[in-house]
């Protein structure tokens, strides 16, 4: 599903972010993405979610290789993935409804598909009766679940998740990460990138550990 082969990223001003980096995830499985603040992490998901390309290596995403991609193709391939944010980026302004439709808005789907897509994710994270509310009227584990509403709604094969825990009490903790294994159930690849090595322990998943741009652990 994800593959990195002999990935580097260099900045011009800030030297290497990744060395040589070389893993792949298959179809349906959950990784952790682990590494003190500067190792990479970042730099890692912004290659995956197409917002940088790397300066060597490929990266594979669902077969084709996104390393290279066009600007014109981007928008396309980005459909198979689903983000999600620790600070959730929901728009603040606009409904419940609204922030979890806006990927299939931008898609072109229909108003009556868009519908009901939106209240099948709603109704995945349990926030069904809410979507007329705005984002302020919720706390912030509802947010956290509308963001993940908002990833799953476009169906992607791959989900990126930055710290989706970090601002949430362990029992929240604990519902967002069975929310992913019921992903992997029905075969979505979900990379989670945390800091929280009590979680990593308690799952079991595979730990893919940076330190300086290099993968030490995978």
């Amino acid at each position: 599903m994800l593959r990195f082969d002999h990935v580097c990223k260099r900045y011009p001003d800030a030297g290497e972010a990744l060395s040589d980096v070389s893993f792949h995830l298959d179809k349906g499985e959950i990784a952790f993405l682990t590494g003190r603040s500067g190792a990479g992490k970042s730099t890692l998901l912004k290659l995956i979610a197409m917002m940088e390309q790397c300066t060597r290596g490929s990266v594979m995403l669902d077969g084709q290789n996104i390393s290279k991609i066009s600007d014109r193709r981007i928008p396309y391939m980005r459909r198979n993935l689903g983000l999600i944010f620790q600070d959730y980026k929901l728009l603040n302004d606009r409904t419940v409804f609204d922030n979890v439709a806006l990927p299939l808005v931008v898609c072109g789907v229909n108003h009556q598909e868009v519908s009901r897509r939106v209240r099948a994710a709603l109704d995945k994270v349990s926030l069904l009766g809410k979507e007329r509310k705005y984002p302020l009227a919720l706390s912030g584990g509802e947010q956290q679940r509308v963001g993940i509403a908002r990833a799953i709604v476009n169906k992607p094969k791959l989900i990126l998740a930055d710290e989706p825990t970090g601002n949430l009490d362990p029992d929240l903790s604990a519902e967002v990460m069975h929310m992913f294994e019921e992903f992997k159930q029905v075969g979505v690849t979900v990379l989670i990138a945390t800091h929280d090595i009590e979680l990593i322990h308690r799952l079991g998943h595979r730990e893919l550990r940076l330190d300086k741009g290099h993968l030490v652990a995978s």
